[in-house]
């Protein structure tokens, strides 16, 4: 069976040739290896935008027509809008009945977005626990594998810590907790106070080594037994039945997108070449494009590797074109102009397609809504599969059963 796969984006405006081959080209090879979900993040975005949510609806409907426009297929990917699948936020608050405060706290984002968007309140439950949406997005589906950069797999661990926690506290066997105590008894009180302690510091506080440090003890306790040994490092890790599936990080390649200043291309920074702009504010903007400043005059020679266009070139152009920019700047055989000339029209052949599929969506607001809510029907679908699960696991009766 292929594998399960969700993401999603917040709606916060226009996407740009960063999102596009950052994320979008790898949502577009996924939809024809795996079981897609893509969703549009609306109540993430009200995390941090709550005071001015004005703009969320139009920047929704804008994000699901740029995604079919550059050829998400809803054929191949089922698309919907979060709010659509309230499912969401039911599993969001069972979590947030289990979730160690401090979790939350120790989540990367927190501090640092609070840090870097000082002019917005952000000392709200939404923006501490939106992790706790972010797990009920991805476990709701049973989503094996989440795409993720290097530099945000720190972010999935929360939702493979709450998963692994649910199901210690739901999926036990009956008879686990007196098997436990029966084993500790035979470690003795120093050893049983130590696993205790390692306990708490795994729990609590995510001490990784923690885990480590517990293998080493019970290794070396002489009266356990291998399944006494298995079942304690089961409970410190908080391993029970699989009640929800505790998702991997599918480590995706996303080639850092020049902007036109040389940094990453960002929305802040100012730097963007959106997938819908028009093609001569795209000529505009790479033409007056900085390059290598050592490059005063015509006749100066330049360095590639310290002209923004370049880094550009090394997206667009193939090795053939690299090599002739190179040896072109660096004789001063060619001038900056006739460099960016064929990135220009690299970049407007690119986005001319996209161009015209979005005007088609963006033309038919009834056909859209209609894909969204046939979307949101399926996931809502695979959504309540779960949480019927996970009410049972937790005692609650169904909601389809009191309706009957």
């Amino acid at each position: 069976m292929s594998p399960v796969v969700v993401s999603g984006m917040r709606p916060t405006g226009r996407l740009h040739l960063g999102h596009y081959h950052g994320v979008l080209k790898n949502w577009l090879r996924l939809q024809n290896s795996a079981e897609c979900y893509f969703f549009v993040a609306d109540w993430h975005a009200l995390t941090t935008h709550y005071e001015t949510p004005g703009g969320i609806a139009e920047a929704s409907w804008d994000l699901l027509i740029e995604w079919l426009a550059v050829g998400i297929d809803p054929e191949h990917a089922t698309l919907f809008l979060q709010s659509w699948v309230p499912q969401h936020a039911e599993l969001a608050l069972l979590l947030g009945m289990l979730t160690p405060l401090s979790w939350l706290e120790r989540v990367p984002t927190f501090k640092d977005q609070q840090e870097k968007l000082r002019e917005r309140d952000l000392a709200t439950y939404g923006f501490l626990g939106y992790p706790l949406l972010m797990t009920a997005d991805i476990l709701l589906y049973g989503a094996e594998e989440v795409p993720v950069g290097a530099d945000q797999v720190a972010h999935l661990e929360i939702s493979r810590e709450l998963a692994r926690r649910f199901n210690f506290l739901y999926g036990r066997e009956a008879d686990a907790p007196a098997r436990v105590a029966d084993a500790l008894k035979r470690m003795g009180k120093a050893g049983a106070r130590s696993y205790r302690d390692l306990s708490q510091r795994y729990q609590t506080a995510g001490d990784a080594l923690a885990v480590a440090e517990a293998e080493t003890l019970l290794a070396q306790a002489a009266s356990l037994s291998a399944d006494d040994r298995a079942l304690l490092l089961r409970e410190l890790q908080g391993r029970g039945r699989e009640i929800l599936v505790e998702p991997r990080a599918l480590l995706t390649e996303a080639p850092r997108m020049p902007g036109l200043d040389g940094q990453k291309m960002s929305k802040s920074y100012g730097n963007t070449i959106a997938l819908r702009e028009d093609p001569e504010s795209i000529r505009q903007k790479l033409r007056t494009m900085p390059t290598d400043p050592a490059r005063v005059r015509r006749q100066d020679p330049g360095d590639p590797d310290k002209c923004p266009v370049f880094a550009l070139h090394q997206v667009y152009s193939d090795a053939r074109r690299r090599e002739w920019v190179v040896t072109g700047c660096r004789s001063a055989g060619i001038g900056c102009l006739e460099c960016k000339a064929p990135l220009i029209e690299a970049v407007l052949e690119e986005l001319e397609p996209i161009r015209a599929r979005a005007e088609f969506w963006a033309a038919r607001p009834a056909e859209l809504r209609d894909l969204a809510r046939q979307g949101a029907a399926r996931a809502r679908q695979r959504a309540e599969t779960t949480l019927e699960r996970v009410r049972a696991a937790m005692g609650l009766t169904s909601g389809d059963t009191l309706a009957r």
